[in-house]
């Protein structure tokens, strides 16, 4: 893959979701690059974060979904390269950004004594309040039983009211039981904060110590920041000017506006506790709390020219999506008919996104748009062309959400179990023309799916995800005929191909970890029956197997035991080529 152009990079991506007061970890630490013109399906049983995973690339994630950790990089040079115009206005605004940072550079002189107030600050009020491990404690027992109290609740809603009558009067009980300790640790933290509030104003000592110290401070910082800057800082604060200036000039007036006063303050705050705007990481990272940062690389009499490092796990505002989704990332789902609307005839449904992100008439729409049904295999497509969803097949149906997601050239194709719906024959059809028109289009394709048999004929490599962790990589053939971690072979030993006449189908035991709770070790170690004493204690380390290969498991450690592959999955070349009567 060394030739090849990293498309799609990803990096310690984690993605969390917030479910009934509770945080589920659905994704934990994924680091994968995917490549230009490659196809990459992503494996594991249901529920392993497959298709989370792909939903971070187009901005898709649930409303209670949020990316808490890692970067995604899309690399694509037409949107990162960034022109603005060098007009009246762009000049006008850059220098009230300027004076409003030459302003603030001040803060920077006082940094270290600002951080020593805030620090007297903080320590007054721990005093005030609670010890972390005391409200630690309290709010731990709370948050316990109110989730004792809505799953009691919810069972409660199963008792049928007139056989079970007994149970659902217990549960009444049990809850309004709940509710009374819950009430009691509550009237125990208030009385506790009043202690501390009590304590506090009856230390003298301290309170005359804290406000001399407080007003030596405020006087040292005030004397501080009363320094004029320097040439060097004058010079940093016109560069980052024009920075803010890229890095709003895609948005509306109004929301200009609203978000140069945004950076301004984030960058204010930067200068009030010293971070070093030299630092492009760290400027990104104040940047990144408003939109992502766009490097200034030079201008003319017409244009300012920079270049940003986009960042999808950044990205907040539904404008910059609108640039990604369709146009470079696109999703062809496991069934067709809720991806259509059934009131649109097909022809209107292709032709709205092409005129939504090409810039053509309604005429060059429906041309495009035939042209595509051709391609994607509807026979006599003009005729088709005002159809609606109820009168093609299940098939062509999927084959009008692919010629819907390729309306706009996308970069990036994700197929999240496109095939699941249709039937075996159609299943290979489908298949074909993914790749078929892969060959034409020239995209990547990412393929979501736990079916093995899918992933031999459409994969160049393949990612094996368990409980949100990439836990082997590899390309087809590493996978298939040389997997390294236990789970690989757990579910290479559940194909019904390679199970003989007379001996039961293999079936993986137990049931993957809850991500509700933080995984010690291994998260397949319980399920796994190769399990080490390590992979109860400490998750094992990505171990390179070969240049294409990796493997996330301690049995590729030089100190592990000698562990042979299942028999089901040794040889496993000549079984399928026996199976299959090749």
């Amino acid at each position: 893959m060394e030739d090849k152009k990293i498309l799609l990079s990803l990096k310690d991506v984690e993605v969390k979701f917030r479910v009934r007061g509770r945080i589920l970890t659905a994704i934990r630490g994924v680091s994968l690059d995917i490549y230009e013109n490659e196809s990459i399906a992503i494996v594991g049983e249901s529920g392993s974060g497959k298709s989370v995973l792909t939903k971070t690339f187009a901005g898709m994630l649930d409303s209670n979904g949020f990316i808490s950790n890692g970067e995604i990089i899309l690399n694509d040079t037409e949107l990162q390269d960034t022109v603005v115009k060098n007009n009246k206005l762009a000049k006008k605004t850059i220098a009230i950004i300027n004076k409003f940072l030459d302003k603030f550079s001040k803060l920077e002189y006082g940094a270290a004594t600002y951080k020593e107030i805030l620090d007297l600050k903080a320590l007054k009020k721990a005093k005030m309040n609670l010890t972390e491990a005391e409200s630690n404690e309290i709010d731990s027992k709370i948050k316990n039983l109110n989730y004792e109290k809505v799953e009691l609740f919810n069972l409660k809603q199963t008792f049928d009211s007139r056989k079970e009558k007994d149970k659902i009067k217990d549960a009444n009980l049990k809850i309004k039981e709940y509710k009374a300790q819950i009430k009691a640790l509550e009237v125990e933290k208030t009385k506790l904060l009043k202690k501390h509030k009590l304590d506090l104003k009856n230390d003298i000592e301290f309170n005359n110590e804290y406000k001399t110290k407080l007003v030596s401070l405020k006087n040292k910082y005030k004397e501080e920041i009363s320094k004029d800057i320097t040439e060097e800082m004058k010079k940093q604060n016109e560069l980052i000017s024009k920075e803010v200036y890229l890095s709003i000039g895609r948005y509306s007036f109004v929301q200009k506006i609203k978000l140069v006063a945004k950076l301004i303050l984030a960058i204010k705050k930067a200068m009030r506790f010293g971070v070093d705007l030299a630092n492009k990481e760290l400027l990104n990272q104040v940047f990144d709390t408003v939109a992502f940062r766009v490097e200034y690389l030079d201008e003319n009499d017409d244009v300012i020219h920079g270049y940003c490092n986009l960042d999808l796990a950044k990205i907040k505002y539904t404008k910059d999506w609108q640039q990604i989704r369709g146009s470079r990332v696109a999703t062809v789902f496991q069934d067709p008919m809720t991806s259509l609307n059934p009131i649109i005839t097909i022809g209107k449904q292709i032709t709205s996104i092409i005129l939504k992100h090409q810039k053509c008439s309604e005429v060059e729409a429906r041309r495009r748009a035939v042209d595509l049904m051709k391609k994607v295999g509807i026979p006599n497509a003009e005729n088709r062309f005002d159809d609606y969803p109820f009168q093609y097949s299940g098939g062509m149906r999927q084959r009008i959400v692919i010629a819907i997601a390729l309306s706009c050239q996308p970069k990036i194709l994700i197929c999240d179990e496109p095939t699941t719906a249709l039937d075996v024959t159609i299943q290979a059809q489908i298949l074909k023309l993914i790749k078929d028109l892969q060959k034409e289009f020239n995209f990547t394709i990412v393929f979501i799916t736990h079916d093995l048999g899918v992933v031999a004929n459409i994969a160049d490599r393949v990612a094996v995800l368990y409980a949100g962790q990439i836990v082997e990589l590899g390309t087809c053939e590493d996978i298939f005929y040389d997997p390294r971690h236990p789970y690989t072979w757990a579910l290479l030993s559940s194909l019904p191909q390679l199970s003989e006449r007379g001996t039961e189908l293999y079936s993986i035991s137990g049931t993957p970890p809850s991500l509700y709770n933080k995984i010690i070790g291994d998260p397949f170690a319980p399920r796994n029956p190769y399990c080490l004493k390590i992979d109860t204690l400490k998750d094992a380390p990505m171990f390179k197997v070969s240049e294409t290969h990796y493997a996330k498991t301690w049995l590729l450690d030089p100190r592990a035991p000698k562990i042979e592959k299942p028999e089901a999955i040794r040889n496993i070349h000549e079984k399928l080529v026996k199976a299959c009567n090749i």
